[in-house]
Parts: C-alpha cells; sequence; structure tokens
C-alpha cells in the first residue's frame, strides 16, 4: 500500500489514527501492541513524509495541528475505503466499528444512539457515548476524544458559541428547530395544561444542568438561563433531573422531544415564550464525518422526525 519507497503506507495511517484518538503515542502503542519508540518514530517519520507538522507534542500527550487534523480526515477515508475493498473482494469481514459522541442531556440523542447500535449488524464494535457539560463537549470534539457533539443554541448563546467553535476550528450543523417546552413529573398539577406560562413556574423549583468551572449563561443547558427564579436546583446527570421532577414536582425547559421506553414518569408541556431552540451537531471543519458518524445523525434525525420539530439540513 506504499507509493513507491517515499509514499505513505497504510500501516502509518493506521498508527496516525490511533494516535490522534488516544491523544497519546505510548497510549497508542499499547492499544496496537507497539513498542513506544517504534510508534514514535513513526510518526516522526509520517511527518517528514508529508513535510508538515501534525502533532503537537507535550508532557500531557499529544494535539492535532491544524494541518493534522484535516490530514486526520484524509486519512480516515484512506483506511475506510481500502476496508471497503478488502471486504468485498478479499471476503473479509467487517471491520470493528467505532464512534464517540458527546451530547448535553437529550433523550433523543441516547434513543438515536440505541437504534444505531441495534442496526449497525457489526460482530466487533466500540461505541462511546457521553452525556456532559457544554465546555466539556465542545474539548471532547476539539481534541477528537469524540467524532461529534450534539447541543443547542439560540439568538442569546449564538455569538459565543459560535466564535468558540471557530476558535476551536469546529463548526455548527443545525439539524432542527423545536419549540420550548418544560418537562414536568406525570403528577405534576400543571401536566395536565395544554401550555405553560413563566408566570405559572413562578412557585415551581426550576431545575438546570449543572456546566462546573463553565457556569456562564452562555453556556447553559436551558433557553432563558438569566431569568431570576425563587427556587433553583442544579444538577449533573439526566437521572437525577428526572428524580427531582418527580420528586420535588420541578421543572426544566427543553425541546419537549421525550423518549417514552426511556423516560415513562416526564411528560412535556408547551411553553408560551418568544425562543426557539436550534440543536445541531459539531465537528472539525477540516474532517468529513465517518460513515457511522452518518449513520448516527440518521437516526437522530428519525427520532425526532415524529415530534413535529422542524427539521434542517
Amino acid at each position: 500500500m506504499a507509493r513507491g519507497s517515499n509514499g505513505i503506507t497504510l500501516q502509518r495511517l493506521h498508527y496516525f489514527i490511533e494516535v490522534a484518538a488516544e491523544g497519546s503515542i505510548s497510549a497508542a502503542a499499547d492499544m496496537l501492541y507497539v513498542a513506544q519508540p517504534t510508534m514514535s518514530a513513526a510518526m516522526k517519520d509520517l511527518e517528514a513524509r508529508v513535510g508538515r507538522a501534525l502533532l503537537v507534542r507535550s508532557a500531557r500527550g499529544v494535539t492535532l495541528t491544524a494541518d493534522g487534523a484535516e490530514f486526520l480526515g484524509y486519512a480516515r477515508q484512506v483506511v475506510e475505503q481500502v476496508e471497503l475493498l478488502e471486504q468485498r473482494y478479499l471476503d473479509r469481514p467487517p471491520s470493528r466499528r467505532l464512534l464517540a459522541v458527546s451530547t448535553q442531556h437529550y433523550s433523543f440523542a441516547v434513543d438515536a444512539f440505541v437504534r444505531m447500535v441495534r442496526g449497525s449488524g457489526a460482530a466487533e464494535y466500540e461505541f462511546s457515548l457521553r452525556e456532559s457539560r457544554t465546555w466539556d463537549i465542545i474539548e471532547d470534539v476539539r481534541t477528537l476524544r469524540s467524532e461529534l457533539g450534539i447541543l443547542y443554541r439560540n439568538d442569546f448563546n449564538r455569538k459565543v458559541i459560535d466564535k468558540l467553535l471557530r476558535d476551536s476550528g469546529l463548526g455548527f450543523h443545525p439539524l432542527f428547530y423545536a419549540e420550548p417546552h418544560v418537562f414536568i413529573s406525570r403528577k405534576n398539577p400543571l401536566a395536565s395544561r395544554t401550555s405553560v406560562t413563566l408566570a405559572d413556574l413562578a412557585d415551581v423549583p426550576r431545575l438546570t444542568f449543572d456546566q462546573g468551572a463553565n457556569n456562564s449563561f452562555y453556556f447553559a443547558e436551558e433557553i432563558l438561563s438569566t431569568l431570576s427564579t425563587k427556587q433553583e436546583i442544579r444538577v449533573s446527570d439526566r437521572a437525577t433531573i428526572f428524580s427531582l421532577m418527580i420528586g420535588l414536582d420541578g421543572y426544566t425547559i427543553s425541546t419537549g422531544i421525550l423518549s417514552d421506553d426511556l423516560d415513562p414518569e416526564i411528560v412535556a408541556v408547551p411553553l408560551n415564550v418568544e425562543e426557539r431552540i436550534e440543536i445541531g451537531w459539531i465537528g472539525h471543519s477540516a474532517i468529513p464525518l465517518t460513515e457511522q458518524a452518518q449513520l448516527y445523525l440518521a437516526e437522530l434525525r428519525t427520532v425526532v422526525a415524529g415530534f413535529g420539530v422542524t427539521l434542517l439540513g
């Protein structure tokens, strides 16, 4: 698979993809059962052959340069195409499926992930789904810990989110628009209403997802993050927020998309506000999505299509 004696070998591409995924030359060497000095030399040789720095090395590991991120996109495409050729003409079994996704706390993202795994048909796979904070999602994608991230933006946070993405070499790709809803327990007195107002929620505990050290209004997962409330509780995971909806009759504001299988005790009630929620995926601007990532996004669109949202793209 080399282009003459000075070409780039398929093995080097495999090595580079693993180094980028692990963020560490030594960790990639361990994963591929290669001696660390061999892996390090392979990366230096690859950079010499392409004539560009692909990796930034530090005591904490390695990160991709801008050229490295672009190179990774092409490397993944080449490796995927070779695997397809081998499957079709050499009767090789399908390769191990890989995908990592980071997302804000959305049940539809989990539902789509379940559908993707069930529909993959792969005998071997290694998938990862991280429900995380907004800043961490962006960092996961920037450092290639995850191939794509799922998050929201609106008129309030758009400029801040878009600037942070640009500075990180990432792009936002809209998936759909959703009208704001409140998530509440089925036992909540407001659950039978056709819609609610902010005045209706004045004495109800508001539940929000904690954003840690980056707890800026702009990184909140909920719209109206600057709204003052009498009672507010911050939580770190979706199971806890649902438990508090049931135990304390609390509410949170989100898209209105709920999975009956995953969230049987919670209902969504439209919220009367002049707002709109835009959900999208983020990824490296210079790196095309893998086939597995595209399959995940297709499942996500399928999941939300029946909830009256406006699909985009």
